[in-house]
């Protein structure tokens, strides 16, 4: 087994599985609210209405992100339809795009051997590996940044000549500028900050005369302004909201209650960088004590990965997502350690890795207890298989390294390394398989049928009192919001029209006669009953009541 990074068949075959799974998991389940339905409905509404400068969300301006995810997402929808795959494509792709970034950059900086390992650090991490299959914007946020860390560590590197430094340092401001259209200009200050901070710390000042600042800014602005301009002109709204809402509001102060202590970030590093843990702080601690000159990629990967998570942990806005630009500063960091680890510690590793399975096992029956809700609880039993099976793959890897770390073998690190990526990159698609019944469930996906059969072309649809935000996309048409503005009153402001304030004046509307269908919640179902508000009721679960207002007797669902 030593040097298989070298064996082509091997490296291959491993390759190609990974992308079967990697890829058929895009579309294995159904989309969860909230992110998965909102960029996915955004796209079906951009592709409906042929509007690709104003995104929307209900049929209502939504300015609170770039359109890029959006685009792509409308692009994969006109090449391939509506569905769940199409809807993660873009997530997908900027994942996989994100491991194979990885490893070249760390075959081209650092060698083949920590390319080779720096890639399956980062498709296993359980991070990377569940999110890379969720339709958010993180990811493809942490894509571009990938590119852009990647093709700084490319063009800086000593043995670069003169066009592979200055057309990979393009390539950065090409990352940079599409991180931007990503999620705002966080693809630019983040990036920028940390060149400054590994500039002091490392006294590498010669690194900003080879930035090619005027062709990059060029690239940068050419990427970044059109859209902006368009959306400007067309939305004066625009430019307040985003730049100052949704940026300077967002990081100082608590505006959208995403709030959270200054450890918020810390268990979640712990669980999502599994099943490296073991290896993570001495991985950092070795890099730290580098003594390289002239350019140190090591001290950047550490300046990189430290500097987001302090940025993240001391904002006013925390998501579990938003550290995910880590994760392939940290694998590289991992692999540059990981042949200088000794059997001792892999030992370590592997025993933490088969615990994990130990417990997952043991735990598994307990799951069912979680639920809050009576009907939740045959949801979360659905999912013990998922559990028992992942719990087990992680155990065999944990054992196998074990057993081959009493051997002494001299390749005891790459062993462990491809062993345990696997185990962990299976174990976490695994698991995302498990959340179907639940997700199916959350996204309302069962009622779909009844309130499609229900629906004419003019049929009116309200949500009265939620907005249910993957319900439009199954729908495939946009609701009325009623007293209810969710994360869309900047935008219902813009345009007052699109919405009902209030429940009585809904009531007043309903009444009307014409053909309408509701969907609520169930106390304000009740609260209906008893005001004798005419209905007919299509479909219900434990979350949500479809009624109609057409009371002709049918047969209720």
């Amino acid at each position: 087994m030593t040097n298989l990074h070298k064996s082509k068949p091997f490296v291959w075959c491993l390759f190609i599985v990974f992308c079967i799974v990697w890829f058929y998991m895009l579309g294995a389940r159904t989309l969860v609210p909230t992110d998965e339905g909102r960029y996915a409905e955004m796209a079906r509404e951009m592709v409906a209405t042929g509007d690709w400068i104003t995104p929307r969300l209900n049929a209502i301006k939504y300015f609170e992100k770039p359109p890029l995810q959006i685009w792509m997402t409308a692009l994969a929808f006109n090449a391939f339809g509506l569905g769940e795959w199409q809807a993660r494509l873009w997530t997908g792709l900027c994942g996989f795009f994100g491991i194979v970034m990885t490893a070249y950059a760390g075959r081209k900086v650092f060698g083949a051997r920590t390319g080779f390992a720096a890639g399956l650090v980062l498709a296993s991490s359980l991070f990377w590996s569940a999110l890379g299959h969720i339709n958010t914007l993180d990811m493809g946020l942490s894509g571009m940044m990938t590119l852009a860390l990647t093709s700084l560590l490319i063009a800086q590197r000593r043995d670069a000549n003169a066009s592979e430094q200055r057309n990979w340092m393009l390539m950065c401001w090409a990352g940079m500028a599409l991180s931007v259209m990503s999620k705002g200009l966080i693809g630019l200050v983040l990036p920028g900050a940390v060149l400054v901070i590994y500039s002091l710390l490392s006294r590498d000042w010669m690194i900003w005369k080879r930035l090619h600042l005027g062709l990059g800014l060029l690239v940068f602005f050419g990427i970044t302004t059109p859209w902006f301009v368009l959306v400007s002109l067309k939305n004066p709204e625009f430019p307040h909201f985003f730049f100052i809402h949704e940026h300077f509001q967002r990081f100082s102060s608590k505006i959208h209650h995403r709030e959270g202590p200054w450890y918020y970030f810390i268990p979640l590093l712990i669980l999502g960088i599994l099943p490296w843990l073991g290896v993570l702080f001495q991985s950092i601690w070795a890099s730290l004590r580098d003594n390289a000159t002239g350019f140190q990629p090591k001290k950047l990967l550490i300046v990189w990965a430290g500097f987001i998570f302090i940025f993240f942990s001391i904002s006013g806005s925390k998501l579990p997502s938003y550290i995910l630009p880590i994760f392939p500063a940290l694998a590289l960091l991992i692999a540059l350690h990981a042949d200088a680890i000794t059997n001792k510690t892999w030992n370590f590793v592997a025993g933490l890795v088969a615990s994990i399975g130990v417990a997952g096992v043991i735990i598994a029956g307990k799951i069912p207890q979680l639920a809050t809700e009576t009907n939740e609880i045959a949801h979360y039993q659905s999912s013990l298989p998922w559990v028992n099976a992942a719990s087990i793959v992680l155990l065999t890897g944990g054992l196998l390294v074990l057993w081959w770390s009493k051997k002494d073998r001299d390749d005891m690190g790459q062993r462990a390394v491809i062993t345990l990526a696997i185990s962990g990159f299976l174990s976490v698609q695994l698991l995302m398989l498990g959340t179907e019944p639940y997700g199916r469930y959350r996204s309302g996906f069962p009622l779909v049928p009844a309130i499609t059969a229900e629906l004419q072309a003019d049929t009116k649809l309200y949500a009265v009192g939620l907005y249910d935000q993957t319900l439009p996309f199954y729908l495939r048409r946009t609701m009325t919001l009623v007293q209810h503005p969710d994360e869309l009153e900047f935008g219902l402001k813009q345009e007052p029209s699109l919405w009902i304030p209030t429940r009585d004046a809904f009531i007043a509307e309903w009444r009307n006669g014409k053909k309408a269908v509701a969907i609520t919640r169930p106390e304000i179902f009740a609260d209906f009953e008893k005001r004798g508000v005419p209905m007919r009721l299509i479909t219900r679960d434990a979350r949500r009541v479809v009624i109609a207002n057409d009371v002709a007797p049918n047969k209720i669902n």
